[in-house]
This record gives C-alpha cells, sequence and structure tokens, in this order.
C-alpha cells in the first residue's frame, strides 16, 4: 500500500471516529436534555394535583393507586419520596411521576413517544452528518496525500534521474515543511555531485589533451624504428595508448552532451555487415594484433531476420556496433552473432556474460568487471551508451537464460514507413556484389585480443 493510500485511509478513519463520536455525544446529551425537561414539567403538574388535592379539589386527572405502576417508582414512593421514572418497555414508553398522600399513591402518566420521535429524527440527521463529514474528509484526505505524494513521486524521480546520470535534474522549491526541506536536500546533493563529477571529467578530459601531442611524437617515433619483434611491442604499445587516450576524449565530449548526430537514410542490415567486414579488414585500430600466439581468429555471424530503413548517423552506429563485437570477442566465447530485425541490433556471445555491477548500474568508466587479465578501463561500454544517447537510441545489457551476454541497441524510433521494401532493395544490391554472402546471414573473421570485460577500443572513423 502506497503513502497516499495511507494518508487518505488515515485521514478518513479520522473524520469517521470524530463523527461518531459526536454522534454518541449529541444523542446522549439529548436523551439526557429530553428528560430533564419533560420531568420538570410532569413533576411540576403532580405537585400542582397533590395541593389541589390538599385542599379538597379533585381534578380526576390523577391516578390513585395505579396497579401498574413501575416497581422503582413504586419503592421510590413507599420510601416517601417524590419520583420521575420513564419507562422505556413496550412498543409505547410512558413518563410517570407518584408520590404518598395520606397512605394512598398519586400518580401521573403521560407517552413519551413524541420525544423518542424526536430523538430518532435527530439520529437519522446526525448519521446523515457522519456520513457526509467522512466523505468530505476522505476527498480532503486523497486531496491532501495526493499532494503530498506527487511531492514525494517528484523529489524519488528526480533522485533516480540523478542516479541514472542526468546531473542537470532539480525539483522546484517551495513551502516550508519537511518534504520542501527534502527537496532543498536533493537540490544541494544534485549541486555537490554535478560539480564533484564536472571537475573529475575536467580533470580527465585536461590529462588526455595534455597527453595528446606527445603521445602523437611516441607512436611517429615508433614508426621509424626498424623493423624486428621488438619495434612491433613498443608501436603495439604507443598504439594502445594512443586509442585510451582517443577513448577518454570521447567520453569527455560525450559527457559535455554536446555532440550531434548527422543523420541519413541506411539500411541496417547492410550497415551491420559493412561494420563487421571493416572489423575483418583490420579498419579498426586494436583488433588485429596478436595474444602472445598468433593470430586467433573468431567468427561473427552477421543475421537479418528482416532488414529496416533507419535514419540514423551510420558512423555513431558503426562505433555503438564495434565497440558490441570487440568486448564479445575479447571477453565473451563463441559464437558471436549480430542479429538484425527491423530497427534492432542484438549482439550476442556464449561467455559468462556480463557482471552483475553493470547490469543493475550501466557501463561506468574507469570500472571494469574485473576479468581474468586485469586490463581495460571499461570505456567501451560506456561509449557505446554515449553514443546511444546521441542517436536518441536505448542501449541495454542483459545475461539470457541459456547462457552468454546480450547486448541489444534499439533503434525503432528511427525507422522509417517502408522501410521492409527499400531494405529488400539493398539486400538484393548486396547479395549481387560478388561476396560470398548468404540472403540471411554473413561471416566474417575477426582478429582479437583479451582484455577485462567492460572495454573496447575505437575504429579510425571516430564520429
Amino acid at each position: 500500500m502506497g503513502l497516499r493510500a495511507k494518508i487518505g485511509i488515515a485521514i478518513a478513519a479520522t473524520a469517521a471516529v470524530v463523527a461518531v463520536l459526536i454522534g454518541v455525544l449529541v444523542h446522549n446529551r439529548t436523551v439526557d436534555a429530553q428528560f430533564d425537561l419533560a420531568a420538570e414539567s410532569i413533576d411540576g403538574r403532580l405537585q400542582s394535583l397533590v395541593q389541589d388535592r390538599a385542599a379538597g379539589v379533585d381534578s380526576g386527572r390523577a391516578i390513585i393507586n395505579p396497579p401498574d405502576l413501575p416497581a422503582p417508582l413504586k419503592a421510590a414512593v413507599q420510601h416517601g419520596k417524590r419520583g420521575v421514572y420513564l419507562e422505556p418497555d413496550g412498543p409505547k414508553p410512558h413518563l410517570w411521576a407518584a408520590t404518598e398522600l395520606d397512605g394512598d399513591v398519586i400518580a401521573l402518566k403521560r407517552p413519551y413517544l413524541r420525544e423518542q420521535e424526536t430523538l430518532r429524527s435527530l439520529d437519522r440527521v446526525l448519521w446523515m452528518a457522519g456520513i457526509a463529514g467522512t466523505a468530505l474528509g476522505c476527498v480532503v484526505g486523497l486531496l491532501v496525500a495526493h499532494r503530498l505524494g506527487r511531492r514525494l513521486t517528484a523529489s524519488a524521480g528526480t533522485a533516480q534521474r540523478i542516479a541514472e546520470g542526468d546531473l542537470t535534474a532539480r525539483l522546484p522549491l517551495g513551502g516550508k515543511d519537511e518534504i520542501a526541506q527534502l527537496t532543498t536536500a536533493v537540490n544541494t546533493m544534485a549541486d555537490a555531485l554535478a560539480a564533484r563529477l564536472q571537475a573529475e571529467r575536467d580533470v580527465t578530459a585536461n590529462i588526455a589533451h595534455e597527453l595528446r601531442t606527445p603521445v602523437a611524437g611516441l607512436v611517429a617515433a615508433a614508426g621509424l624504428l626498424p623493423p624486428s619483434r621488438p619495434t612491433e611491442l613498443v608501436q603495439d604499445r604507443a598504439q594502445h595508448v594512443r586509442g585510451l587516450m582517443e577513448d577518454v576524449l570521447e567520453v569527455a565530449r560525450l559527457d559535455a552532451r554536446t555532440e550531434k548526430a548527422d543523420t541519413e537514410l541506411r539500411a541496417l542490415g547492410e550497415l551491420a555487415r559493412r561494420t563487421v567486414d571493416a572489423m575483418g579488414a583490420g579498419a579498426a585500430p586494436g583488433l588485429s594484433g596478436g595474444d602472445g600466439d598468433g593470430a586467433a581468429r573468431r567468427a561473427v555471424d552477421v543475421r537479418v531476420l528482416s532488414d529496416g530503413l533507419v535514419e540514423t548517423d551510420p558512423r555513431r552506429v558503426e562505433r555503438i556496433l564495434v565497440n558490441l563485437i570487440s568486448n564479445a570477442l575479447r571477453h565473451g566465447a563463441a559464437p558471436v552473432t549480430v542479429e538484425v530485425e527491423r530497427g534492432v541490433l542484438r549482439v550476442r556471445d556464449g561467455g559468462p556474460g556480463f557482471p552483475e555491477a553493470l547490469l543493475a548500474h550501466g557501463p561506468q568508466r574507469f570500472r571494469t568487471g574485473g576479468g581474468s587479465d586485469g586490463h581495460g578501463l571499461g570505456l567501451g561500454l560506456t561509449i557505446a551508451s554515449g553514443q546511444a544517447r546521441v542517436l536518441g537510441a536505448r542501449l541495454t545489457f542483459a545475461n539470457p537464460e541459456g547462457g552468454g551476454a546480450e547486448a541489444t541497441l534499439d533503434l525503432s524510433g528511427a525507422l522509417r514507413v517502408g522501410a521492409e521494401a527499400e531494405a529488400g532493395r539493398t539486400e538484393e544490391k548486396a547479395g549481387g556484389d560478388g561476396t560470398d554472402r548468404g540472403r540471411d546471414q554473413d561471416q566474417s573473421q575477426i582478429r582479437g585480443r583479451g582484455q577485462n570485460r567492460g572495454h573496447g577500443r575505437t575504429p579510425s572513423d571516430r564520429p
């Protein structure tokens, strides 16, 4: 049960209890007031009759020694007292007044039905007022609960957006209650967190920028070394440092949220095939090195279940796909497949799956899943997520029940009308270009070098 319902029920229950208490109080006070008034009236009449009878005047209104005199009143009279008694039993209640005179019991009796009818009418009014008050309390309770709940929900939603990386999210200020204090605390927390993260990003970007020129010189100098195995190792490490530096700079650009997509219409299946082919041809730096025992070649299957024409930035889609495939090759296991279904791209592998931290919080820079070799800075999937955000796409990660890892890039929002027919024509052209390519799947051989899951390298035509 939510807080809104609890507050509404509490206020409604309070209104109902108050209505019942007021009704009972008014009922009892009315009963007492009616009896006191009627008793005073009949007792006055009785005293007048007694005085007349003592003076020898008999009005004939008194009842002498009534046989049906109520026992409590009869006992009081026998003790020399004058009393009034309400006899509620029977369909017609009566009010008695009696006293003793010269050994006889002098009594008066009158119906009490009018007072009881008045009391029943009052009870009906009290019930209606109680129901109306309870209903009004329910409405007021729901309104108050809705207002409080809406403010609390907004606070929780803003905190969730901040946790997801939107450091511009803020709550509107207003009021002086505890929720307003919570709002101020959330906004203060967001400001402090944004300032701290921005400072860290600035430091990282500045370091990478300052290292750009020295690293470029190092790469150029390594290219001038005479051919040898040590030269190859130096060149490979120099390229690795250069790629890492470019990755850090790219993450900084994506964090600034100033990147814009340069869109054009492309068949998603053909774009996936060309990306995989380019990786197999060594167009993506860092994918063609050895891992100590030679070039270990692994197959990537491209399966086009149904092609789609999307309006997107092909370079950014290629960047995302390269990082996802590189991640699968380095940290997963065969088979590695790229599946195209209209506006959706899926990259699957048969490895141990993504770390639980990545599934729970998404990719985070400089945080890896603790791979066996201990390398990698977790930038590859971070870059892929940032590029997906620029495209307005959705990149999700999951571990299917059958095992392995699955990354899904959803470009359905960029899918255009008539995509199937246009993509089909593109597919026919692709089938006649002289390559050995199946209608629904294609294989490209890609070299891989093992690093910690969560780090993919950058292609040469980085966006």
